[in-house]
């Protein structure tokens, strides 16, 4: 017998499944906008401008942090809705018991290395002895909260996938709320400076967790956590780490050329130039959140589709993403190209550093109408279980066209040319995502006729 969320998957309008489930992803991603920007800001107005140099180290770090909750979260979230598709309740409950174990061993691993080799690490990520003081208060306590944090993103995604996004977008407002409260207490009140926005983000993100958890173990949630399986399963997890490679590899190839990007800004634009990559790439992932919020909710729509072998929804669910994800990045390029001050005044009004972000900006965002359809299409083939195209779309902007514009270009235009770097590569991993694109839908045509 169908459940009234299965027969919303099977039978309900497209358009209005996906902003039923998209709504609330979109929430929820941009709750962690909220996380990264209110610290930024309050970093930025309340500290200095080398402040947000000092962060903007950190972004390396914090991407591979990131990319264990991916690896776990998103491999995991696709998995279950591909199960619920089948009607395979027990695989599900089996794969949420194998991510929690993943979850805490690989953060207890990836911690202790990197609080080890903390200042090393942040030297060669291209810290100054100026920044390196700010980018190591700010890791020391966030690195150490990064399991709560990890947790909460991986199973609010697992959440959304099993049927339950309004709660999922609750249990993240819950955090913000919290976040927005604590940060200016700890910054002004109990005058922690960096070390306060630190604090303020681990504690909000615990407290997100336990609301999450608390799901899980209640008798009304569709699949729960059980004892029994939290133990290992060799093919349960291979088949999380299947599909959760790909937007791991992306973030780790992030992280790489972040780490390249920030050695090169150091030596052609200085601590400044690091600072003004720090807020733009703020203001981008504001936008690029939307977006990934978007696919957290059609990621459940057609995984489950896909599993139920109704290959007419899961395209009209890829289309209709598509032109929203395309038009949400392109107001995104007008409002940066006509108000690109407004941006840089909400993190500082360092002359010098409003100049440069102000440059910075309308160069990087020359092709983001484009960036949307990229994002779509990695979700997509993430979302059927095709690892390896979602794996060589994700890396395909990082490593194959962006690294060597990044050593490339500022041989010719300096500062100029790392800028310049991005939308060069935005223009030709797009030629490449609609490649990919159109293979797939032929793919999906030619099942839909076999079942006919």
């Amino acid at each position: 017998m169908q459940t009234d969320r299965e027969k919303d998957f099977r039978t309900k309008k497209i358009s209005a499944l996906v902003w039923n489930y998209a709504l609330p992803g979109i929430v929820g991603t941009m709750v962690t906008a909220m996380y990264n920007v209110i610290g930024r800001i309050f970093i930025g107005q309340g500290v200095g401008a080398l402040a947000i140099s000092g962060l903007a180290i950190t972004f390396p770090v914090m991407n591979l942090t990131s990319s264990l909750g991916m690896l776990v979260g998103a491999g995991g979230a696709a998995r279950i809705s591909i199960s619920l598709g089948k009607r395979d309740k027990q695989t599900a409950e089996k794969i949420l018991g194998n991510s929690l174990s993943l979850t805490v061993i690989l953060n207890a691993v990836f911690i202790t290395l990197f609080m080890i080799f903390l200042d090393p690490i942040l030297r060669a990520f291209g810290a100054s002895d100026l920044t390196l003081p700010y980018a190591h208060d700010y890791l020391q306590i966030v690195l150490l909260g990064n399991v709560f944090v990890s947790l909460c993103y991986n199973f609010n995604a697992m959440m959304r996938s099993s049927g339950y996004p309004k709660k999922a977008m609750i249990t993240m407002l819950i955090g913000a709320a919290f976040n927005i409260i604590l940060t200016p207490i700890f910054l002004y009140v109990f005058d922690l400076g960096i070390k306060g926005v630190a604090w303020a983000t681990v504690i909000s993100m615990f407290i997100g967790m336990l609301f999450v958890m608390v799901h899980f173990v209640q008798e009304s949630s569709l699949i729960r956590l059980r004892w029994k399986n939290l133990k290992l399963d060799k093919k349960i997890i291979g088949a999380i780490i299947s599909i959760g490679l790909s937007p791991f590899s992306m973030q780790v190839a992030s992280s790489g050329v972040a780490v390249l990007l920030n050695t090169s800004l150091m030596r052609h634009g200085g601590d400044l130039a690091v600072g003004a990559y720090g807020i733009i790439n703020t203001v981008l992932m504001t936008f690029l959140l939307i977006i990934l919020g978007l696919n957290q909710g059609t990621q459940p729509i057609i995984g489950y589709n896909y599993g139920a072998r109704d290959f007419g929804r899961v395209k009209q669910t890829l289309y209709y993403s598509l032109k929203v994800a395309t038009t949400i990045t392109t107001v995104a390029f007008i409002i940066g190209q006509f108000f690109p001050h407004l941006f840089a005044l909400a993190f500082t009004s360092d002359p010098d550093l409003l100049s440069i972000t102000e440059k910075g900006i309308r160069i990087t965002i020359a092709a983001f109408p484009l960036v949307g359809m990229q994002i779509v299409a990695s979700s997509f083939f993430q979302s059927l279980g095709y690892a390896t195209k979602s794996i060589i779309q994700s890396l395909s902007r990082q490593l194959i066209f962006l690294v060597p514009g990044i050593i490339i270009l500022p041989r010719f235009w300096g500062l100029d040319g790392l800028w310049i770097a991005m939308p060069v590569a935005d223009v030709l991993s797009a030629i490449l995502s609609t490649y990919l694109l159109i293979i797939q839908i032929r793919l999906l045509n030619k099942m839909e006729k076999e079942d006919k």
